[in-house]
């Protein structure tokens, strides 16, 4: 299985030259570590940022700079700081090309439930909202189950929605997966888990056609 920098890694190979990509909190955010050599991409953080670099070496955190998720963050040559208004103008204009989320849940037609769980303490649901609602491809990046060991690729998701038939492909510790019309469908496992493994770990419709090749993770 995958940690999440390993996760990260291999989202980061789905980002190609030129995109514009937002990356939401949690694992996404380790995207930014891993971007090819030779690669053009301008990474946006919802909160005024366009121009993102890797997370800053120990001791070079400045802590007014920082992503959605409060982390410090480094700037790229040529990037630019504006407020959460123009950020999410940005973002309602459909100008970003990828965004990478975290999830909670993601049901097998596509719906994501990413913002809050019921009972418990929320700060606000944040910008996913307009994120899935506006983004041209969304890439998930999770958990393949919970702490609990139960599946978060479910027939349907149980905790409230964030977005309704919007996920494209879905990357966790197990494997990749991309949504559609008939379910889960595997495009790669992670090195050293078989297809019985992520079988038994995915509550929704999965999709196995053929053999199924491991993860390029490097």
């Amino acid at each position: 299985m995958l940690d999440k920098n390993s996760i990260a890694k291999r989202i980061a190979r789905e980002v190609k030259d030129g995109m514009y990509v937002n990356l939401g909190i949690g694992i996404p955010t380790l995207v930014a570590n891993y971007i090819p050599k030779g690669i053009n991409v301008t990474l946006q953080s919802e909160n005024g940022i366009l121009g993102m670099g890797p997370f800053p070496f120990e001791g070079e955190e400045d802590a007014d700079l920082i992503n959605a998720g409060k982390q410090t963050v480094t700037l790229l040559p040529g990037s630019v700081i504006f407020d959460s208004a123009m950020s999410f103008g940005m973002i309602r204009a459909q100008k970003v090309d990828l965004t990478i989320l975290g999830a909670m849940e993601v049901s097998e037609q596509g719906d994501i439930a990413n913002w809050k769980i019921p009972g418990k303490m929320v700060k606000g649901m944040g910008g996913a909202m307009d994120l899935v609602a506006s983004a041209k491809n969304i890439i998930v990046a999770m958990q393949h189950v919970n702490k609990a060991g139960e599946s978060k690729l479910l027939p349907k998701c149980t905790l409230p929605l964030t977005g309704i038939k919007c996920i494209k492909r879905i990357v966790t510790e197990l494997a990749v997966l991309d949504v559609t019309p008939q379910g889960f469908k595997l495009l790669e496992r992670a090195p050293g888990v078989s297809v019985e493994e992520i079988k038994k770990a995915t509550a929704g419709k999965l999709i196995v056609e053929g053999d199924i090749p491991e993860m390029v993770i490097d």
